[in-house]
């Protein structure tokens, strides 16, 4: 019998979020259409103990080593979603993960695991299952906060990849528990379609005698759901030149990364092979950065880059940015606000037409607040 053979074009990716006890939900597991060059890996830490020692006479001397096996390093994940908001079919539909005309996303498990708990209710009356913070959907929109974010730790799922075998042949799935997400990037290629990247960690990667039932897969198949992103706009307003001002700024590219910046704990004990423990949070940070052509006109783009030079006695200046990834009134679309961001001096590219980068970061009200970043999906 011939080997089997795996093909990444095969796969599946499927999210399943843990409740406080650790548990997987019963009936929220998520399929998630992933694009290609998804990966997953976990590696050991080891210690080396050398031998290096002078002659022994005869010129004889110990050059030998060993090699322990501390631990488990944490397993690492990534893969890239295309962002795919969509509106709830109107009653209950096999797969949905809201039943009341509301708005909602594919990927909309993996923000909620990105802002807060993941806190996952399905009623057992049958009612509209809901998320316990970080995402609220709407009949207008569905909305993302981080409010909730200022925790030591965030919701955690299982995630399983299912990677299907030639036609006919089994398929192998690998699991990792405990997974956290670490950070989500989102592109504006101007020519693409609008693409999260996301990143995380988890406790260990098993193997697994089957595939995860999957519970949520409404609109997956949908070719609505699609945002271009040569439609996106962005509205940048200041008050860097002393009275409230809005630029007038066409973009050419750009990008924005929202990191919980975590580091897994793993116990030290001696003796023994140690396995990764869990997650903490360290600093949240949202930064991005976007181009557009150097432009001459009214509140255009050089007369961006003259008021933060010329702003020499402000030392941090504060630009609310909404970047509107699908056009200003289209559908579907991704609204991201970013009410007090504090832009670097810009850069000039010299290519065929002159253009300029922007580097931004998103701050809170305070340092202590967690209102950097909303976000709104609105479906068609």
């Amino acid at each position: 019998m011939a080997d089997t053979m795996f093909f990444s074009r095969d796969s599946k990716v499927f999210v399943a979020p843990l409740n406080t006890a650790g548990a997987e939900v019963a009936g929220a597991i998520w399929e998630i259409p992933v694009l290609d060059g998804f990966s997953f890996s976990q590696a050991t830490n080891t210690s080396e103990v050398t031998l290096n020692e002078m002659s022994a006479g005869s010129n004889v001397s110990r050059r030998g080593r060993k090699m322990f096996t501390d631990s488990y390093a944490p397993a690492e994940w990534s893969f890239s979603t295309y962002a795919r908001p969509f509106k709830s079919a109107d009653g209950y539909v096999a797969g949905a993960a809201a039943d009341d005309d509301k708005h909602s996303a594919v990927e909309e498990c993996l923000w909620a695991m990105l802002a807060g708990q993941a806190q996952y209710t399905v009623p057992a009356d049958g009612t509209e299952a809901a998320w316990g913070d970080a995402i609220t959907k709407g009949d207008a929109d569905m909305d993302i906060v981080f409010t909730a974010s200022n925790k030591t730790t965030l919701g955690k799922a299982n995630i399983y990849f299912t990677l299907g075998g030639t036609t006919g042949e089994s398929a192998i799935t690998y699991k990792i528990a405990n997974c956290c997400m670490n950070e989500a990037g989102i592109d504006f290629d101007i020519d693409g379609i609008a693409t999260i990247n996301w990143s995380g960690m988890g406790t260990i990667i098993t193997e697994q005698a089957a595939s995860p039932t999957r519970t949520r897969f409404e609109a997956i198949a949908g070719t609505n759901n699609f945002i271009r992103n040569r439609l996106t706009e962005l509205t940048a307003t200041s008050s860097v030149s002393g009275s409230a001002l809005t630029y007038a700024l066409t973009l050419t590219g750009g990008s924005i990364t929202i990191s919980n910046n975590m580091t897994f704990l793993t116990p030290e004990t001696l003796g023994v092979i140690n396995q990764p423990l869990d997650h903490v949070t360290g600093t949240r940070s949202v930064s991005g950065s976007f181009t557009c052509y150097l432009s001459n006109g009214t509140h255009g783009s050089m007369d961006l880059w003259e008021d933060l030079i010329g702003a020499t006695g402000v030392v941090t200046n504060a630009f609310n940015l909404n970047f509107k990834v699908g056009g200003a009134g289209g559908t579907p679309r991704i609204e991201l606000a970013m009410p007090a961001c504090h832009l670097e001096v810009p850069t000039h590219s010299i290519d065929d037409v002159i253009s300029v980068e922007m580097s931004f970061h998103a701050l809170g009200t305070d340092i202590e607040s967690a209102d950097e970043l909303s976000v709104k999906y609105v479906g068609a």
